[in-house]
């Protein structure tokens, strides 16, 4: 009865513990599948340009978006391209902090049709890395990106004829401030 009690008891305490760690997993996971994948309209990173084009040309739009709580302006430069698939394009996006300080912000990004997620590789993008804009500072920010050639193969893709980047910049967590700045740190005790 107490072996029955023990086993139970391990079984059950296991189980939350792998719930706890898949809870934990869940969110790195489903992000490396749709990378992996182009899930859910995620972009491919390429390092180099197709050494062929495709058959086609297509419409790429581009959108740009800023989260509540970010002031800041962002707009493409052009709001479509027409491009051959497997050719090289660079666009830019104009962005400007409209604050009076300094300000750090992270774009997230997709594409549709979401099946167009697999074939649309970039280069090179600001949305690699977090930005950081000063005081009312502006900027034009590129990104370089080609549609994959494969994609003329795919049956999916045949009726696709236009393709939209979305960008949306969010507002980067403040990192914590040294404890010399923290409110009270150097105020002389009484």
């Amino acid at each position: 009865m107490i072996k029955a009690k023990r086993l139970t008891a391990s079984i059950v305490v296991a189980s939350v513990a792998a719930m706890v760690g898949m809870a934990y997993a869940a969110v790195p996971l489903y992000q490396a599948f749709c990378k992996a994948t182009g899930y859910g309209g995620t972009t491919q990173t390429a390092i180099k340009a197709p050494t062929h084009l495709g058959k086609r040309s297509m419409s790429v739009r581009f959108d740009a978006n800023v989260a509540p709580g970010l002031n800041w302006s962002f707009t493409p430069e052009t709001p479509a391209i027409e491009l051959q698939v497997g050719k090289t394009a660079t666009v830019f996006f104009h962005v400007q902090n409209l604050s009076d300080s300094e300000t750090r912000a992270t774009a997230a990004y997709n594409v549709a049709p979401e099946v167009m997620g697999s074939y649309f590789d970039k280069i090179t993008c600001f949305c690699f890395s977090e930005q950081k804009l000063g005081p009312h500072e502006a900027a034009d920010m590129p990104v370089v990106f080609f549609l994959d050639p494969a994609l003329d193969a795919d049956e999916m893709t045949k009726q696709v004829d236009s393709v939209t980047l979305s960008y949306t910049f969010f507002a980067s967590k403040k990192p914590p401030q040294p404890l010399a700045l923290q409110a009270g740190a150097n105020q002389p005790k009484l």
